[in-house]
């Protein structure tokens, strides 16, 4: 399975007895940011046979930073409940405007599935092209799924310290250039405004069509070299909480580039009285 699908693709494999759907909606705890209410938008209409991730349950409740990654014991219960087990095809989609299945496809990464892909394009593209809705909840079987945390794909604030220090590792900043240089306050009390120091800006945006469908090739690959990013070195993205730094990641992905995620981004960073911070431009 390709890590991209298409609404061609998805139509024909839905049904597939190892193939699961998965809503990934999810409208982010920015205060004053864009809402919405993600289950009973799945409730109202979703693609037939699929199950809502509710990433809500699926953070690391021993610590006060925002979707942070839970402990593997977590993550495959409510796998698990969600009828999501080991060998499985997952289709990940959402209506977001975070794009946030790119965050459920790093957990799940992250966790050790490997037969993943995003649908392109999502729900509106689906139903823009006349294609079948249901309502309601589905409630498959439990299934096993087993977690196995691969750490390398995850760093931490003493590692992101590290690599301010070396500068061994490129980081890519997914927020928006205001955010970004410090010109706009951040929106979470107590956050500083600015940039880890040495890293570059590649607003998660710029990766997809204005149709809501993923750049590829060259279009793609044309975003993070004008953001000064060879993607033939290691990677590290980030954001403002960890979900659109997964957007790039994502899209490194699509272009053969393995790129970490910091977890903890920028609400863990400009949080921390003790880290570096940088304002203007890359």
């Amino acid at each position: 399975m390709d890590a991209l699908v298409t609404t061609e693709w998805l139509a024909g494999e839905l049904g597939a007895d190892d193939l699961r759907v998965v809503d990934a909606t999810y409208f982010g705890s920015v205060p004053g940011g864009p809402g919405g209410d993600a289950r009973a938008q799945y409730e109202a209409a979703h693609i037939p046979g699929a199950v809502f991730l509710d990433l809500d349950t699926l953070a690391d409740t021993a610590t006060d930073l925002p979707s942070m990654l839970p402990p593997p014991d977590q993550f495959a219960a409510r796998m698990g409940s969600l009828g999501v087990g080991d060998g499985d095809r997952i289709v990940l989609y959402d209506v977001s405007h975070y794009h946030t299945a790119t965050r459920a496809w790093w957990m799940l990464r992250t966790m050790g599935a490997r037969d993943i892909a995003i649908f392109d394009g999502g729900l509106a593209k689906w139903r823009a092209e006349g294609r079948p809705v249901a309502s309601g909840s589905e409630r498959p079987a439990p299934r096993n799924f087993t977690a196995r945390l691969d750490p390398g794909r995850r760093r931490t604030l003493d590692q992101m310290k590290a690599n301010v220090a070396s500068g061994d590792e490129q980081m890519l900043d997914a927020r928006s250039p205001a955010r970004f240089s410090g010109d706009e306050p951040d929106p979470r009390p107590g956050t500083a405004a600015g940039h880890i120091p040495g890293s570059k800006n590649l607003p998660y945006g710029r990766l997809l069509n204005s149709n809501g469908t993923w750049k590829t090739g060259d279009a793609l690959r044309l975003e993070f070299d004008a953001a000064g990013i060879d993607l033939a070195r290691s990677l590290v993205t980030t954001c403002g909480s960890g979900i659109t730094a997964a957007v790039l990641a994502f899209g490194a992905h699509l272009l053969g580039n393995d790129a970490a995620l910091y977890d903890g981004s920028w609400s863990e960073w400009g949080g921390d009285a003790t880290t570096l911070k940088a304002t203007g431009t890359a």
